[in-house]
Formats: C-alpha cells, structure tokens, sequence
C-alpha cells in the first residue's frame, strides 16, 4: 500500500447515496460494488465543525474542545467566536503523516482556516475562509497557482440561507466543478502519500433545497422545479469524481466518508421562549416577533438560564461568580441541570405528542470536556426539530427556521466506503462503524499511529486493514 485518498462529502446520508440515487452515479457505484461500505456513525452533537476534526484525530469533542461552529466567550452574555484551525491542538492525520517523512495535499478539510504549515505538504484551507483576498494555502504561493488556474473562480462556500434558489443553484454547481478541478490539478501535480478533500456542497444542498426532491418533506410539493436538483448534483460530482480517480496513482486506496447525514427537518422549537415560559428567562421589555437574544432587553438579574440556537440547543446557567449578574449558586447548579432536563424531556411536539428529546452534560458525555462548553446540550425530537434561539414568537413551534430559509436537519449517520485497487471485496456491508476510527485506520494502512495514543477514543477498522495487506 501506497498511497491513500479521502472523498470528503458533507452532510452526506447512506439514504440518499446508498438507498437512493447510487444506480445513477457509475463512480461512486463502482467504488461501493468492489469495495466495503456502511454507515459512520457521527460524534455529538453532528456538526461538521467538529466532525471533521473528530474523524481525523480520533479524540471526542470533548477532548478537543470544540462543540460547533461558534463558542461563547466565558463570563460574556452576548459576545462568542468562531471556532479555527487554531483551535485544534491534537494531532491529526496529516500532521502524524509528515512526522514519519509522509506527503499530504489536504484540501478544504474544516476547520481549516487559516492554513497551518504543513512539512512537505499543501494545504488549501476550508469554507471559513473570509475572503480570497487573505491568504488560505499553505505553502503561500499555491494561492496563486490555485487563482491562475480557475482564472480566479475558486470559492469556499456560497450564500444558501436566502430564497433565490436559482442563484444558489447556480453558484454551488460552479462552485463544486471549480473545486474537483483544484482536486484534479493537486493530485496530478503534487507529491503525495495522502490525498483528502472537502466538499461543502453537498451541505448547503440539503439545506437549500432538501423540500424540493424529498417527498417525505413537511413542504414537499410534487412537480417543483427543483425536484431533480439532488440527482444533478450527485451526478456532477460523480463525473467530476471520475475524472480525478482517474488522475490518481492507480494503486491508491480509496475512502468515501461523510461527517453526518441530513434530513428533513420537522421546524423550530423555540428554546429561549420556552425558557421564559418556564421562568429561567426574564426580560424588562416584550421583545419584537423573531428577536435575537443578543437584542433583547434581558433581565439578567433574574434570569437562571439561557440558550443558543442551531441544529441542536446550548443551555447555558447564570452562574454566581461566573457569569457578572450570576444568580444559580455554584452548589445548587447540579440540581438545577437535573431539573432542567426533566422538564426538557417532557416537552410535547406542536400536536401534543411525545417529542423524545435528548438532554446531555458534555462532561458526563465526553468523560473529559475541555474548552469553552455549555452547561447542557439538547436535542429536540432526534434532531427533526432546529433549536429556534429568537424570541418574540406567537407559538413555541416554528414551520421554518428562524434565521433564514433552511430545510434539512443534521442526522447522526453518515457514508463510509473503503475500495482497494485490485481486490474485489464484493460491496462487504460493515456495521458499528464509527467517526472517531476513521483517523486510527488511516495512519495503521501506514504502519502509523498517533503520537499520544492515551487520548485517542477511536481504533483501528480491522476489516479494513485486512483488506489493504
């Protein structure tokens, strides 16, 4: 075994890819029918950030620190930051790749911006990234091999929360074709052990457009115009994903691996105005229908908890001595968390039936939770309803998301397929696959293994390191 590439799909379900649309696509096909595959379970809670990181330094969450895209600042009400690649301290893939003399091109890979230095690599950074005009390659100079060779047409991500569906339709195609180009060129002209690229297209589809081609959907309406885009979309990709195997050593080993699923989503529960109505939340002034928490007239002074919206809840405790106007006393704050949660648990959906919410403590289930993380997490209805963070509303139930149109939903199953040049494995079903072992597996095909073994929560695939020997 020489080399290695990772196909990186975001948000990418084994029920659209395996169920539904793999007859149609010949390289994807080809790679599931010779190969293993199965469904990867995700870490919680399933966001790509920190997904990504999990699966390529096989540690939790918890263990990293990261617990979405965007964290509050201690103490603070209001201000919070966006996670980044700086915010990764544990070893990855690539990083344990090029300790042992190994080459890496790693390409759109989140949290990836900006570009960390990489010995004997490339680097392009990933969807975070804030402009083309900063820079996002590592080595610095491959920004400009990267522009010259789309004639200045490479984006990280595209604008998806908006109604002009046909400019997001637009935009992602282009997108996608732009970046299996950049692909194409780094895998033909760079030196490499390991291959691995991103593709946020895949999320921003689902989230686009999931209503328009799912007729389980809420808002389905059959006959749309936009009823074919996820079988135009896969299929571009897989064409494009032809051409760049092609480019590819013919002894590669190939992974398909996706950092979650989607679905459709149900609607909004709206947290912070359950909060209010259950007395954790109190404010001096009515807000305005759809306010931000941000921009609320917050008594804070008697307010016990709050929370963020997202595809899952972040609860957080007005602590005493820890939050300025704190009033939940420390010794108290246990009892509080366990009350909280039962009540959460009996919330019913907007028809009066059981809603199966999840409420979890990260240190309880990480086992170690570094980093600035909530209090509580919760999950509303097994993730079919969006936790709404605005306030203002007539119901606690929303049709829509409250920040802008969205469609789809975060799922906790994502894609796994494995093929090995010259063998045929027979399209081997896996099972109790799981993101946190992808890393592990990757560097034991190299006779690797991360530098501090102690924290790492993931082992090895043993079928797949059989079938590579």
């Amino acid at each position: 075994m020489t080399k290695v590439a990772v196909i990186g799909l975001d948000s990418v379900p084994p029920s659209l890819l395996f169920d539904k649309l793999l007859e149609r696509l010949p390289n994807f096909r080809r790679l599931y029918q010779g190969g293993l595959h199965g469904d990867l379970r995700t870490c919680d809670p399933p966001i790509t950030v920190p997904a990504w990181m999990v699966m390529m330094t096989g540690r939790n969450p918890g263990k990293l620190g990261i617990y979405g895209f965007r964290h509050r600042k201690p103490g603070s009400y209001k201000d919070g930051y966006i996670v980044n690649s700086a915010h990764v301290r544990e070893e990855t893939v690539w990083d344990a790749l090029a300790r042992a003399g190994k080459k890496s091109v790693v390409l759109g890979v989140p949290p990836g911006y900006p570009p960390k230095p990489l010995k004997d690599g490339n680097v392009v950074s990933c969807f975070l990234t804030p402009s083309k005009e900063r820079p996002f390659t590592y080595p610095e100079e491959l920004k400009k091999e990267i522009l010259d060779l789309t004639g200045g047409r490479y984006e990280f991500d595209v604008t998806f929360r908006t109604e002009d569906r046909d400019t997001i339709k637009r935009e992602l195609f282009d997108m996608t074709r732009t970046r299996l180009e950049v692909a194409k060129h780094l895998a033909k002209r760079k030196p490499w052990d390991f291959f691995i690229m991103h593709e946020i297209g895949f999320d921003r589809l689902h989230h686009a457009f999931w209503k328009y081609f799912d007729p389980s959907h809420p808002k389905y309406v059959k006959g749309n115009k936009y009823e074919h885009i996820a079988e135009e979309y896969y299929e571009a990709f897989d064409r494009g994903l032809g051409e760049l195997l092609r480019a590819m050593p013919k002894d590669t080993v190939t992974f398909v691996l996706s950092d979650h699923g989607s679905k459709g989503m149900k609607g909004g529960f709206c947290v912070n105005q359950w909060l209010e109505r259950e007395g954790y939340l109190r404010f001096r002034a009515k807000p305005a229908p759809a306010t931000d928490l941000d921009k609320a007239d917050v008594d804070w002074a008697k307010t016990k908890a709050w929370g963020w919206g997202g595809y899952y809840a972040r609860i957080f405790f007005n602590v005493q001595g820890r939050e300025p106007q704190g009033v939940v006393p420390p010794v108290d704050l246990e009892a509080e968390k366990s009350a909280f949660a039962k009540k959460v648990m009996s919330i019913k959906d907007g028809e009066g039936g059981p809603m199966s919410n999840e409420v979890f403590e990260p240190d309880k289930l990480y086992g170690t939770a570094v980093g600035d993380k909530p209090d509580l997490m919760v999950y509303f209805g097994g993730l079919d309803w969006r936790s709404a963070g605005t306030v203002g509303h007539d119901s606690l139930y929303l049709s829509e998301n409250d920040t802008g149109p969205d469609d789809s939903v975060h799922s906790m199953e994502g894609v796994f397929m494995a093929n090995v040049p010259g063998k045929d494995l027979g399209g081997r079903e896996l099972r109790g696959l799981r993101i946190q072992d992808i890393g592990p597996t990757l560097l034991k095909l190299y006779g690797l293994s991360y530098q501090d073994e102690a924290g790492v929560d993931g082992n090895a695939i043993p079928e797949v390191v059989e079938a590579c020997r």
